[in-house]
């Protein structure tokens, strides 16, 4: 998962060269969408049905994609279009510790103190990786706090969907909370993708957006669904620590951006981090 969501920046990246950010976020989605749906019929048993969806479930659904698809995506994209990328970055890193803030006061989980050490290491190791790069200064204020919002946004999707996963598989779960978001998303940005010059979208960025959708979306939204189910929120969740390390080679590999000391050095604390929070109970 991480290794995918690191190498989707400079996907992203290179696609937006000429795809309008809302636009290439809706195809992803509507792309998504559909091969969930799909997977959903295609992987149906008839000699052994899936349990029946109740009104309770699908209330869970839909807060579950108004929240961590909807809502997510508007404060990340617009966030990132606000702020500096080391604001954003060290902002979503702070992801793991707010997820296990929420599954701990929710009771889905008990943090033990080795853990939160872990935690906090990595948290470190990612400040030293992004930090250098920071502008607190009041130009980005709106960019930081749409970014604030995304964190919570994903932190409580991710737990609140701890319940529902134990009376249904990840695949049902991830595909209709996904797939509602997603229509709720396309629907808000309608008008932009209306009034859109598709022409000026080259055969190159439509192709970056299906890998995109197909394995940043589909793919890895799976497997942290899976995660989730069989690790819990803030044992799943430190893994993205690795994101940025991942991102930061691939950039360096195709883009030809170049690797800091720093980064080297944050790399090493996530790296020791992840291993305290994995390993040690």
């Amino acid at each position: 998962m991480v290794l995918i969501w690191g190498s989707n920046f400079s996907i992203v990246k290179v696609a937006l060269r000429d795809f309008p950010e809302l636009a290439f976020n809706a195809m992803r989605m509507a792309v998504g969408s559909a091969v969930f749906l799909s997977a959903i019929l295609l992987t149906r048993d008839r000699s052994a049905p899936r349990p029946a969806l109740t009104r309770r479930d699908w209330t869970e659904l839909f807060f579950l994609g108004a929240v961590g698809t909807f809502l997510y995506q508007l404060c990340f994209v617009a966030g990132v279009g606000r702020t500096s990328v080391g604001n954003s970055s060290l902002i979503i890193g702070v992801q793991p510790v707010v997820i296990a803030l929420m599954s701990a006061v929710a009771g889905h989980e008990r943090i033990t103190p080795m853990r939160w050490v872990g935690i906090l290491i990595a948290l470190c190791g990612l400040y030293v990786v992004v930090g250098h790069d920071i502008d607190l200064s009041g130009t980005t204020w709106r960019g930081d706090a749409l970014m604030i919002a995304a964190v919570i946004c994903w932190s409580l999707f991710s737990v609140a969907a701890q319940p529902i996963l134990k009376r249904h598989s990840p695949l049902i779960v991830i595909g209709l909370a996904f797939s509602i978001g997603g229509a709720l998303y396309v629907i808000t940005t309608l008008p932009i993708l209306v009034g859109l010059n598709w022409r000026g979208v080259s055969a190159f960025s439509w192709s970056m957006m299906l890998i995109s959708a197909l394995f940043s979306l589909n793919l890895s939204y799976w497997i942290w669904y899976t995660g989730l189910k069989k690790l819990g929120g803030s044992r799943t969740s430190v893994y993205t620590y690795l994101t940025p390390i991942i991102a930061i080679a691939v950039a360096a590999v195709w883009l030809g951006e170049p690797i800091a000391r720093n980064q080297v050095a944050g790399a090493g604390a996530i790296f020791a981090g992840l291993l305290i929070t994995r390993f040690v109970s």
